[in-house]
């Protein structure tokens, strides 16, 4: 059995982590956020102990090494913006770190974690869990027996939308967040790259707070690609049944169909992990060069094949 602490116990993701924690047979020895409803706690370890403030969660970290119960995992749950501090915190109390999408914000952050890596022997793991899809593997293993001078035509649409408190929250912020597309989009943008190899070309052709699109060259693949949290964009069949996202990935004109098994791929990716067989900072690499690249890109008028709704 492994010790795990976690940060960012309060947030949307937490409860998938503290799943994969209880379902691998591991122990959740104590949490942190600055917010206090973590009721969800009794549901999975009640017996953790529970801070608010870094510095007394900090120092019981320490104490339990001291005493001989080190913490093997610390679980990162935060804002994007936070995580690079998270990680080193998880790295110099010789814990290795399992963080969510972004792992970082900037592509020399990473240098800086390898670093701390190669001082104290402690690893980083990003969740990257599209990879872990059965579809998503298949389809890798299709691409792979294929000709390698073949170029796939992509779409990837994804319409995600957030209500007015978005633009109150961090995630609004690009500072803090990366923007919209590292906020929704990286673990798509991860996925295509993993599959279809390198980035050869990235054009932007819209970037604003609610959507951003453009096309991405990738080795074997030209991905034209929208993304949006405006529920404006959502199709009206879509809304007439109540809901409020939509996502679509097809390739060569086939859809692929991945909207299922998603309940469990947090746990198999721990399960990953311990076995010793995690993604880390070379695998987080490439999407975080994509969404970087388009949050600093200059947005070009689109001109001949570009992404249907960019009109709309």
């Amino acid at each position: 059995m492994k010790n795990f602490a976690m940060i960012g116990t309060a947030g949307y993701i937490a409860p998938r982590h503290l799943a994969a924690i209880r379902d691998t047979g591991n122990d959740l020895r104590a949490a942190l956020d600055p917010f206090d409803s973590v009721g969800i706690l009794d549901s999975y370890f009640p017996h953790a102990h529970f801070f608010t403030e870094f510095e007394r969660f900090d120092r019981h970290i320490d104490k339990l090494r001291r005493k001989g119960t080190k913490i093997d995992y610390v679980s990162i749950c935060t804002p994007n913006y936070l995580h690079d501090s998270h990680i080193r915190f998880a790295l110099r109390n010789r814990a290795d770190a399992i963080c969510e999408k972004p792992l970082v914000l900037n592509p020399w952050n990473l240098e800086a974690l390898k670093e701390i890596e190669n001082e104290t022997g402690s690893k980083v793991y990003n969740i990257l869990q599209l990879r872990l899809h059965p579809s998503i593997i298949e389809l890798k293993e299709k691409i792979e027996k294929a000709p390698k001078d073949k170029i796939y035509d992509i779409d990837l649409t994804y319409l995600t939308s957030r209500g007015n408190w978005y633009f109150n929250s961090w995630k609004g912020d690009q500072n803090k967040s990366g923007g919209i597309a590292t906020n929704i989009g990286i673990h798509f943008f991860d996925m295509l790259s993993w599959i279809f190899g390198p980035v050869t070309e990235n054009i932007v052709h819209l970037l604003e707070p609610d959507r951003a699109a453009g096309i991405l060259h990738l080795a074997q693949a030209r991905v034209r690609w929208f993304l949006s949290i405006n529920y404006d964009y959502i199709p009206d069949d879509i809304k007439k049944k109540g809901q409020r996202t939509y996502r679509a990935i097809t390739v060569d004109g086939t859809e692929l169909e991945f909207s299922e098994g998603f309940g469990s791929l947090h746990t198999r990716s721990y399960e990953e992990i311990l076995k010793g067989n995690g993604f880390g900072l070379a695998e987080a690499l490439p999407s975080i060069n994509i969404v970087h690249d388009i949050r600093v890109a200059k947005p070009v008028a689109p001109t001949g094949d570009y992404h249907p709704l960019i009109k709309y």
